[in-house]
């Protein structure tokens, strides 16, 4: 018996030490292939790469792989998250040593009873951070083996409070969100530090099965009661007292909505060219680990002002002037920084219309960045670069020129010098004014003011082709190189340019001729806060600032662009400010801009069809891109300290001709004041000034239309036509005029015969109707308040007389802010 006894002894001495042995070998075996536990931190530092705002704190955009994480120091999470995390996970986190023997056996009991397959947990914190940071995710007892070496050596190398601070800045809480600081990012639109406890006890809830409890998935009532658990461990451990706890329980977080979690949407054309640069610059691999921090130019709230403003324009204009598309920038003239930028109506849109070819037959494409991509024609946008040149050259705002038919090509018989308007021969070049109107002499200042036509022409060719487009180029303008391509007809919006450019142009008029690089990135840092790279102003002048000042002067000047707004002159002005503007329409209208400024915002608007389809009306057409405009400098520029522009010095110069002075009783045209009879131009002008005069006397006070050419009957509108049968005159309101909740209508409708229906439509509905046997010149009154008032409004008043004619008048009318 007793030898018995000795001999199992024996073999469970030899069993016990041979048991031994070999674990002591497999753990040394297993341990040669772990990975060094001195760079955890390194395994854990790829980060998401950050975009924001002027003022780095509002993030815009952010670029990561597969994960979604930005580390955060320990000072950054808030202690009852740690607290959380604790409760939840691991309550002996501060006593144990690396690992919970009695979790580990309970494990392994239940895995040998299961057949081999460990499924139940038993981990501390330690443990699960090992889990994602090194450890394949498979259960097996050899991964839980190598599990628990790395935790002995991670607890000998890190204290514990480390280790938490690593475990929240790396364990997944789904949506790709990886960290404490992603999580509170993504489902809460704000940084870990500014968590309140019921949403620190939500994100606690969601590592254990991500995806099953995503607050924007199917099982949220299972996170809630998840939530309720987390607050009610902290309870019990004393980690919350109760009055936290009872106002944690009834005030449930407000998670994100989900359509609405990507700031992208804020500004996406703005972050695909901030993106396009730095995937250029820095390799897009790179970016989405690197950890960089990127603070852009872009200011918020200018933002979504501009949104709105070309969102609602644009779905004015696609009924009014079936232009389907706008775009819009802004910039601070002090620094270049491009505050607001809106590439189209709207990235996610759909192109229009549907089953269009994008690039060729589309109306809109939501992607295209008209703003920065898009080559445009800008029409009259380009006048005040040769009316600034020709400053340079010696003319004054004073100067006088004729504004009258003439014809621009020289030397060839079959454009005659004495103009003809049906001759079509595309070798001849004779402009019109948009008004078809010829007002004879007359100032710069007016002419520019008025944006007339024929009498930039002449500026252009005073001051000379090559010196205007070496001058825009200086301002920032870099697509018209080739100027001999587009001759003369350059200042009228021959060329093609891009919007950003041309801002960045008018900014260097707000700044008096000092031109800054249009900037997008103020700087960026890397994840440890080094920077790799910041903006550095150089300002560079350009041109003196007396000639820009001129400028400025005559496009801030309400009076001088009255002949050409009219009744729209109120969405030319930003009271109490001192606002400059220049409209443009291109050739066809195609295209409408407006580009305005004070001496340090600068905004401009595109209108129109990417596939270059004509706008619908030829009258109005400054207003499709007009009130957009109107609408993004008076929400902008509100609350704002008003700045106004320097004035110019007074000119004085020989020349009567230059200073205004204009003899009544030798009227000529300007080259022959200058001296210049053998400028090619010479004959023509003057013969076409001689022409003029024969048919009309000069006027009392330069700058009123003398002449107007008049287009054959088959080019009237059939209003125009009929306006000797039935006329309609708005008395109030007028076009232009601003609305705020009640619409007075005061008209004078005249006819040869009596009127016996009236009808009054706003916004295409009817609101009022009035049927009888009424005066041949009758007064219309009537008032109403609109369900709905629009920012911009179509007021038509419909009359039919007793001989059955009809006629309709339409005028637009805005929004009072």
């Amino acid at each position: 018996m007793k030898k018995i006894i000795k001999q199992i002894l024996l073999w469970f001495v030899a069993v016990f030490f041979g048991g031994a042995i070999l674990t002591v070998f497999v753990f040394i075996y297993l341990s040669i292939f772990l990975p060094p536990v001195d760079q955890l931190e390194n395994v854990i530092v790829g980060q998401s790469t950050r975009i924001y705002d002027r003022t780095g704190q509002h993030l815009i955009y952010e670029i990561y792989e597969e994960e979604r994480r930005i580390i955060i120091p320990t000072e950054e999470i808030p202690d009852l998250a740690k607290k959380a995390t604790i409760a939840i996970e691991d309550v002996n986190f501060y006593q144990h040593p690396a690992f919970d023997i009695r979790g580990i056996a309970r494990a392994l009991l239940v895995g040998i009873l299961q057949g081999g397959r460990f499924t139940q947990g038993g981990s501390t914190i330690t443990q699960q951070l090992i889990k994602n940071a090194f450890l394949a995710p498979d259960r097996s007892l050899i991964r839980k083996i190598r599990e628990l070496i790395l935790a002995y050596r991670i607890e000998s190398l890190y204290t514990k409070d480390q280790i938490l601070v690593m475990y929240l800045n790396q364990i997944p809480y789904g949506q790709n969100a990886y960290g404490i600081e992603a999580a509170a990012n993504v489902f809460f639109n704000k940084s870990a530090k500014e968590l309140n406890l019921s949403e620190i006890a939500m994100l606690t809830a969601l590592p254990k099965a991500p995806s099953y409890y995503s607050p924007w998935g199917f099982h949220t009532e299972k996170l809630e009661r998840r939530r309720l658990h987390v607050l009610n461990r902290m309870r019990q451990l004393d980690f919350i007292n109760e009055e936290q706890f009872t106002f944690a329980v009834n005030n449930k977080p407000k998670v994100v909505d989900e359509t609405k979690k990507d700031d992208f949407l804020i500004a996406p054309h703005f972050v695909v060219m901030v993106r396009s640069y730095l995937n250029q610059k820095y390799g897009e691999g790179f970016l989405k680990r690197a950890g960089l921090r990127i603070i852009t130019t872009l200011d918020v709230e200018l933002q979504k002002i501009a949104n709105k403003a070309v969102s609602e324009g644009a779905k004015e204009n696609t009924k009014r002037h079936e232009g389907h598309n706008a775009s819009l920038i802004a910039q601070d003239a002090q620094t270049g920084h491009i505050l607001a930028l809106v590439g189209s109506k709207g990235y996610l849109l759909p192109s229009e219309p549907l089953g269009c070819q994008e690039g060729r037959t589309c109306r809109f494409e939501g992607r295209f960045n008209v703003a920065v991509q898009g080559l445009r024609q800008p029409g009259s946008a380009l006048k005040p670069f040769g009316y600034l040149v020709a400053f340079v050259n010696g003319l004054t705002p004073d100067t006088i020129v004729f504004d009258v038919p003439t014809e621009f090509t020289v030397d060839n018989p079959r454009c005659p010098s004495i103009v003809n308007f049906n001759n079509t021969n595309p070798e001849c070049y004779h402009p019109q004014n948009p008004d078809l109107k010829f007002r004879g002499p007359i100032s710069l200042k007016n002419a520019l003011g008025q944006s007339l036509n024929l009498p930039s022409v002449k500026v252009l060719h005073l001051a000379g082709l090559r010196q205007t487009v070496e001058l825009m180029g200086n301002f920032g303008i870099t697509t018209l190189k080739d100027y001999n391509r587009f001759g003369l007809s350059l200042i009228l919006g021959g060329g093609e340019v891009r919007l950003s450019e041309l801002v960045n142009a008018y900014s260097t008029l707000a700044q008096e001729g000092v031109k800054r690089e249009q900037v997008f990135i103020i700087k960026i840092k890397d994840s440890d806060g080094k920077i790799l790279e910041e903006h550095e102003d150089k300002p560079r002048k350009v041109i003196e600032e007396q000639y820009p000042r001129l400028i400025n002067d005559i496009l801030s000047s309400s009076r001088l662009r009255t002949p050409l707004f009219r009744g729209a002159l109120p969405l030319t002005e930003v009271p109490p400010h001192q606002v400059a503007l220049k409209t443009g329409t291109s050739q066809k209208f195609i295209d409408s801009w407006a580009i305005g400024y004070t001496p340090n915002l600068v905004a401009g608007v595109w209108v129109g069809n990417n596939n270059r389809e004509p706008l619908n009306t030829r009258r109005g057409i400054p207003l499709a891109s007009l009130p957009i405009w109107h609408e993004f400098m008076n929400n902008a520029l509100k609350n704002k300290p008003v700045q106004l522009f320097n004035k110019p010095n007074l000119i004085s110069a020989d020349n009567p001709i230059l200073r205004g002075e204009f003899d009544r009783n030798n009227p000529r045209d300007i080259l022959s004041h200058l001296n210049l009879s053998s400028d090619p131009q010479y004959r023509n002008w003057e013969e076409a000034t001689a022409f003029w005069l024969k048919r009309n006397s000069l006027p009392l006070s330069f700058g009123e239309p003398m002449y107007t050419y008049k287009p054959s009957l088959k080019d009237l509108t059939p209003a125009e036509g009929e306006i000797s049968y039935l006329n309609i005159n708005f008395i109030k309101p007028k076009s232009g005029d601003f609305i705020k909740d009640e619409v007075n209508v005061n008209a004078l409708i005249s006819s040869k015969s009596n009127i016996v229906k009236i009808e009054l439509y706003f916004n295409k509905e009817l609101v009022g109707s009035q049927f009888g046997n009424f005066s041949k010149n009758y007064s219309y009154e009537f008032r109403f308040r609109p369900s709905k008032i629009n920012l911009q409004n179509s007021l038509v008043l419909k009359a039919t007389s007793q001989s059955d004619v009809q006629t309709t008048k339409e005028i637009i009318i805005f929004k009072q802010n």
